[in-house]
């Protein structure tokens, strides 16, 4: 499938507040710039987003484009295992704190602006997903962040609780406009294709090399939201790879 990333965004360095509902936190990230698409991936010579792809699609859709354009590509795939090379400038999955901060533009509400202005939800009553660009975009040019289809980004879920499932955020278009919010995280396993979730591409070296932390991201971070001990709560599942990972490599 011949895709078009869509044109690119440059956003300015900023600030961004996440929500951890499980243990009840809030951090403030601190973000380099970096270049995000103004709609979600469509089909080349089509106006309507790609959706129905997984995870492991999206990464390597991303790979793809950068080696078309001559770029290093972002993401290493072996096996199941995918890295993140931060100081590649190729395509890639936004982390969720690039995603929430493009989405918010500046603004601390729930959505940027009305929702039936900026968003396809089931309040429009529509039947499938819609064209890109049609609803107003947020303060930094970009559109369709919230509602007509989720977007996958990098980070896991909750290794300590959902495995290796990876966040989509955005809301789509069947949708209730409580569930269509900047702040909302819902994911589900890097194979799944779900059919209203697709993908945005950013783009930007973000750290130096060999560095595992970026953007709000941090595998050290990861492994310790995996490494529960005691007594699990029904059906939590801890990504214990990851923990695998850092025994053989002897880290604390």
């Amino acid at each position: 499938m011949e895709l078009d990333p869509g044109e690119l965004v440059a956003l300015p360095a900023g600030t961004v507040r996440l929500h951890d509902a499980r243990r009840v936190m809030e951090t403030e990230v601190r973000l380099e710039p970096f270049e995000i698409a103004r709609t979600t991936v469509v089909s080349a010579g089509l106006e309507q987003p790609v959706h129905g792809v997984t995870w492991r699609d999206a990464i390597n859709h991303c790979n793809a484009l950068s080696d078309a354009e001559g770029l290093r590509p972002a993401y290493t795939v072996e096996g199941p295992r995918t890295c993140w090379d931060v100081s590649a400038d190729g395509y890639r999955l936004p982390t969720e704190a690039e995603w929430e901060y493009a989405c918010r533009a500046g603004t601390t509400g729930p959505q940027y602006g009305r929702l039936r202005d900026i968003a396809w939800t089931a309040r429009d009553e529509i039947h499938g997903i819609q064209p890109v660009g049609r609803k107003r975009p947020n303060a930094f040019g970009l559109s369709d962040l919230l509602g007509n289809v989720w977007e996958w980004c990098w980070d896991y879920l909750d290794p300590g609780r959902y495995a290796d499932y990876r966040v989509f955020r955005g809301g789509g278009w069947a949708d209730e406009p409580w569930s269509v919010r900047a702040s909302v995280r819902r994911g589900s396993a890097p194979g799944a294709a779900l059919e209203a979730t697709g993908f945005r591409v950013a783009r930007g070296a973000v750290a130096e090399p060999g560095c595992r932390a970026a953007q709000g991201w941090s595998a050290a971070a990861d492994r310790a939201r995996a490494g529960l001990r005691g007594p699990l709560p029904t059906g939590w599942t801890p990504l214990r790879e990851l923990l695998d990972e850092q025994t053989q490599k002897g880290q604390g």
